[in-house]
């Protein structure tokens, strides 16, 4: 009888093992949201690092953080390090890549509590007297993430901090704007 528990658990967690492995090798999180600014404005905004907490949903989550900003003022080159407490961990993000006024492309690097390396993009469509405002990340979905995805939306999770700093940057461009 231990020997059939035994082979039907060994069997068990093979056959997790193997669905986790035939995860999605990337991932893509992604929100989108209107805002009435000139899309010149909103990329200067968005390109310029040091406007990040303004809008940040993690900002608020550690207001003892501490950020350093290093590179260029703004746009390629441009970068930001955080070290917070547990809800907002240490990180680094570099601008790679600039389309004005169009995209922005940031290289994104987790380095606590987890150690991860995405990729970050700002996308402004102009639509109507808006601009369409896409925030993404993306990246490598390793075993270790794949895994935690059968437990958590990490979509839900991260898209809904997204959502959150999409709103705070509607109301400082529309603000700005006025």
């Amino acid at each position: 009888m231990l020997k059939l528990v035994l082979i039907v658990v060994f069997l068990s967690l093979a056959a997790l093992l193997f669905y986790v492995a035939t995860r999605p090798a990337n991932f893509r999180i992604q929100r989108s949201i209107r805002i009435a600014a000139r899309r010149e404005k909103l990329f200067a905004y968005v390109s310029d690092l040091h406007n990040f907490d303004a809008w940040s949903p993690w900002a608020p989550l550690d207001p003892a953080m501490r950020k350093t900003h290093s590179g260029a003022a703004s746009g390629v080159g441009a970068c930001y390090e955080w070290q917070g407490n547990n809800k907002v961990g240490h990180g680094r993000m570099e601008i790679v890549e600039t389309v004005a006024p169009e995209r922005v492309l940031i290289k994104l690097d987790f380095l606590k509590p987890f150690v991860a390396h995405n990729m970050a993009e700002y996308v402004l469509v102009e639509n109507g007297p808006d601009i369409e405002f896409t925030w993404a990340m993306y990246g490598p979905n390793n075993f270790l993430s794949k895994a935690m995805g059968l437990f958590f939306n990490m979509d839900k999770m991260v898209g809904a901090q997204f959502e959150q700093g999409l709103v705070a940057l509607k109301a400082v461009a529309e603000r700005d704007a006025a």
